[in-house]
């Protein structure tokens, strides 16, 4: 991933969906689409001026892919359409395939500057690479995925969730009182490199003596055998200075994104050497969907435990999004409302419409969002984050990731094929990143 590869899927794919309604038979008689656009139906009303706004994410890529999240914004366009808009702003959303490159990832946020994007919402990139583009434009980035540094350093990010750095801090307090040795097995990118110190401070609250063994692994490989030889033997060592017997497991957390699958039926091949391991990752790794198609009760991850953001997929407070995305997705196979991915773009453009709603302009600019958000408007996401606010006050402030406002995870596990809360509320993992910050000193 040296060099901007000159392939179809390594360019950004546009989709505007141009949410429009009653033509007049004057314009319609004359009007010619443009290639890649379309007309649905739906009239916003009033004369308020269109928002058009980007969702970027990897598609057909080797590694990590997040289909859904573009998908989720043109389902949630026609839904805005049929409701009058936002604030009586036509809605047109532009997709773009950011190739899980930083060429590609740049190359979105280059675009939206140019459509004259007021804002890019609900989007995926591991790498950071897009910021610099939407900073030096004034643009806005509203409910990123949560996995690049720069969603939680730049000033121009609204992040909706605790990102990469709350879901290890959360796994590690989910796994304390639970596992002995603890193997955490990541991506070896700069993304990754965080994350063993993360998954440490979350044994340290749940005052645990295990400490992580760092497994190392490339996010593209098709099999995984000597990580996950590495990591059960790791996982089976008992804690430093500790003699006696434990009757707890070792635990083995894999965050692979998409190849959390690869290395997980790599670990399963290993020949059985009586140990007991449980295994673990975390939302964005591991998912119902993936739960699902490795055999639910039956397949591997039956009792796995999994840290999320959000509640549970099966949560009556996912209805409105699952009413959506039925009516509005015309049978997208991309679209699964368990998708972690799936699930932020909701939130995300949640806040979006919040945010133009609480302007009340006939134009909506970048500048006039970003300074919406920044004033403290404060988002109701109807209890699937806590309220949320960016305002100063608001932040956590932690060196490497200033921006988080919402530190929340949820503790879920695989029960009978099926992702369930462990405990039915939110846990706050904000003294856990701050017991993390201290650390490091």
């Amino acid at each position: 991933m040296t060099g901007w590869r000159r392939s179809s899927s390594s360019r950004p794919s546009i989709a505007v969906l141009r949410v429009r309604a009653v033509w007049t038979a004057a314009v319609a008689a004359g009007a010619s689409l443009v290639a890649g656009c379309g007309v649905l139906p739906g009239d916003p009303g009033g004369s308020r001026e269109p928002v058009t706004v980007m969702t970027f994410a990897p598609v057909d890529t080797p590694a990590t892919n997040m289909p859904g999240m573009p998908s989720m914004a043109k389902a949630y366009a026609r839904w805005a359409a049929s409701r009058g808009g936002l604030d009586g702003h036509e809605l047109r959303v532009l997709t773009c395939n950011s190739d899980n490159t930083p060429q590609g990832s740049a190359a979105c946020a280059r675009r939206a500057v140019q459509e004259n994007a007021v804002a890019v919402v609900g989007s995926y990139s591991q790498h950071g690479s897009f910021m610099a583009p939407l900073e030096a434009a004034g643009i806005p980035f509203i409910g990123g995925f949560g996995i690049s540094e720069e969603e939680f350093t730049s000033y121009l990010s609204y992040p909706v969730n605790g990102g990469q750095p709350a879901l290890l801090a959360g796994n590690g307090q989910q796994l304390a009182g639970s596992c002995d040795g603890v193997a955490l097995v990541r991506p070896d990118t700069l993304a990754g490199d965080d994350l063993s110190q993360l998954l440490n401070s979350g044994l340290r609250k749940g005052r645990s003596e295990a400490r992580t063994a760092d497994i190392l692994a490339a996010d593209d490989a098709t099999d995984y055998t000597e990580q996950a030889g590495s990591a059960r033997s790791r996982a089976s060592e008992h804690p430093a200075g500790s003699t006696a017997p434990s009757e707890r497991p070792g635990c083995v957390t894999a965050a692979l994104g998409d190849r959390t699958e690869t290395f997980f039926d790599s670990f399963r091949r290993l020949p059985d050497d009586g140990e007991e391991i449980r295994i673990s990752s975390v939302m964005g790794s591991v998912g119902q969907p993936l739960v699902d198609r490795t055999g639910g009760r039956r397949g591997p991850f039956e009792g796995a435990y999994v840290t999320g953001w959000y509640p549970d997929a099966g949560d009556s407070r996912w209805d409105p999004m699952r009413k959506v995305i039925t009516e509005h997705a015309f049978g997208d196979n991309t679209l699964d409302p368990a998708d972690a991915g799936v699930q932020t773009t909701w939130i995300a453009y949640t806040v979006l419409e919040k945010a133009v709603r609480a302007l009340g302009r006939d134009a909506v600019t970048p500048a006039r969002l970003a300074h919406v958000l920044d004033q403290g408007l404060q988002v109701s996401t109807d209890g699937l984050t806590p309220d949320l606010r960016w305002g100063y006050e608001d932040m956590l402030g932690a060196p490497n990731y200033p921006r988080i406002v919402n530190s929340s995870v949820t503790f879920q596990v695989v029960r009978d094929g099926r992702l369930v809360a462990q405990h039915k509320d939110f846990v706050d993992v904000s003294q856990t990143l701050a017991a993390r910050r201290a650390a490091r000193g």
